[in-house]
């Protein structure tokens, strides 16, 4: 309960955080959004105020740009009518004035200097008078730009000074709430607090006091079962070191057995021996001879006499491991290290295919027995034309596993001849066994019909026996109530 009641407290005392934690973050949005409210404001006022600037500005410099368009239209207009009155006269009197070219070209020379000063001090002052215009345009410009920006200047600093005061009143105001709600729930929650922890302390002082006599029985109870560990951890110590013991022995016969792999002959021995064990396991001693001799003079690892069709089946140890281990060593070209090994495959098959299928001595097939499972799944897995090659030259090429399968099945074929050839004997014997049983069965009736007879007599013995059983209660009953002995003649059944 005061557990509880803690937990309680702690979370009001939460509730009350997250509380102001949430106003506080809802004031600060406020802030925010006034604040990006009174910045676009000023951002569109003052891009407003700068559009009508630039337009301003571009009216007042079209209008300059058709003065000047309009000054130098009317200078042109001037220099050709002169140059087209000065044309004509020249053409009507030239004719005329052929004397006098010379004094008429002088005057028409300085005509036209004239002419072109007066066009020059025209352009000059056109052009001073422009450049005047142009400078108090711009220092008009310039002024009033001046103002705007200043009127704009003010009327933002107006507006920030009472947009910062109407916030900071506001802020003001609500945090002032905010504190008092605040000030308030903390109190309250203090007060809550201070009673539970005093509840708390209570009951957490009788709760350590449980607890410290629980520790101490949990402790002894934890050194007890430490002991029985660290004995126990002893013991499997023990045995680990017996494990390595085995394991060292182990590394030693692993290690002889690579040195008996290493030379030609053992291994030839090695799988001549692991061949016999297979087959004495699983065959009768009849069904096979080991080392037999053929025609020719040659002599095979194992001979199987197995029932007709098939015959007698040669079963010869190989195991090419020289050149399979170079392909994984790295001694040669892993290339060459497989080339040799599948020339020694199809050597040890050529060789079985020549000497142990014999026509009408051994069966029209043979088998290579491959010690190693490693070495028959690599023929199988990654060189499948070598069994193809040793099918061909009727070579079925097992190992140790598939030879177990061969050899049950042949003992399967030679169980099932066996049986075939004494069916008459089993058939007799099933006959008697008929008999037999026909006795065995009218014994057992005559055994039934005794027990059944046997129980009803036995609970008429037990019906009796009640009757006197009860007799004789009553007599005792007589007895210990002092009265004299009453004799009861027994009714018999």
């Amino acid at each position: 309960m005061l557990e509880m009641l803690f937990g309680v407290t702690t979370l009001v005392v939460l509730l009350a955080g997250v509380l102001v934690v949430s106003r506080l973050h809802q004031l600060s949005t406020a802030q925010r959004e006034v604040l990006e409210t009174l910045t676009q404001d000023l951002e569109t006022k003052h891009r407003e105020m700068l559009n009508d600037l630039h337009q301003g500005m571009s009216k007042q410099s079209e209008a300059m740009q058709q003065g000047l368009v309009q000054h130098g239209g009317l200078l042109n207009d001037a220099v050709n009518r002169n140059s087209d009155r000065l044309r004509d006269s020249m053409s009507e009197s030239f004719e005329r004035l052929r004397a006098s070219v010379g004094n008429e070209m002088k005057e028409s020379r300085e005509t036209i200097s004239r002419l072109q000063t007066v066009q020059s001090e025209a352009l000059s002052t056109l052009r001073l008078t422009l450049v005047a215009s142009l400078g108090e345009s711009r220092e008009q410009m310039l002024k009033q730009l001046g103002d705007i920006s200043a009127a704009l200047q003010n009327k933002q600093d107006t507006l920030r000074e009472d947009m910062l005061l109407k916030l900071s009143t506001m802020l003001a105001e609500q945090s002032k709430r905010e504190m008092e709600q605040l000030q308030a729930a903390l109190q309250q929650s203090a007060a809550s607090l201070a009673g539970s922890v005093a509840e708390l302390t209570k009951a957490t002082d009788n709760r350590l006091a449980e607890i410290s006599g629980k520790v101490t029985e949990r402790l002894d109870e934890g050194f007890k079962k430490t002991n029985e560990t660290f004995a126990s951890v002893m013991a499997r110590l023990a045995t680990i070191d017996e494990a390595q013991k085995k394991i060292d022995g182990l590394t030693t016969n692993v290690v002889s057995l690579q040195e008996l792999l290493g030379d030609k002959r053992s291994r030839g021995a090695f799988g001549e021996v692991q061949l016999e064990h297979l087959i004495s396991n699983v065959l009768p001693a009849q069904t096979y001879e080991l080392q037999a001799a053929l025609a020719g003079g040659v002599r095979v690892d194992c001979l199987l006499k197995l029932p007709e069709p098939t015959g007698t089946v040669a079963v010869d140890s190989k195991f090419p491991l020289e050149n399979y281990h170079r392909m994984f060593a790295g001694e040669m070209d892993k290339l060459t290290a497989t080339r040799l090994f599948k020339a020694d495959v199809k050597k040890h098959v050529d060789d079985i295919a020549n000497k142990y299928i014999i026509p009408n001595v051994t069966a029209d097939g043979a088998v290579m027995f491959v010690p190693a499972e490693a070495v028959f799944a690599e023929i199988h897995a990654y060189h499948p034309e070598l069994v193809q090659y040793a099918m061909g030259k009727r070579v079925w090429i097992v190992s140790p596993t598939t030879l177990m399968a061969v050899l049950n099945t042949a003992r399967a074929v030679i169980k099932d001849v066996e049986t075939r050839k004494q069916v008459h004997i089993i058939k007799d014997a099933l006959g008697k066994l008929g008999q037999e049983f026909g006795r065995f069965d009218k014994r057992m009736k005559n055994l039934a019909t005794h027990i059944r007879q046997a129980h009803e007599d036995a609970m008429e013995v037990s019906v009796t026996s009640e009757k006197i059983s009860k007799q004789f209660i009553n007599i005792e009953q007589v007895r210990l109530e002092g009265e004299e002995p009453v004799l009861i003649a027994a009714g018999t059944t």
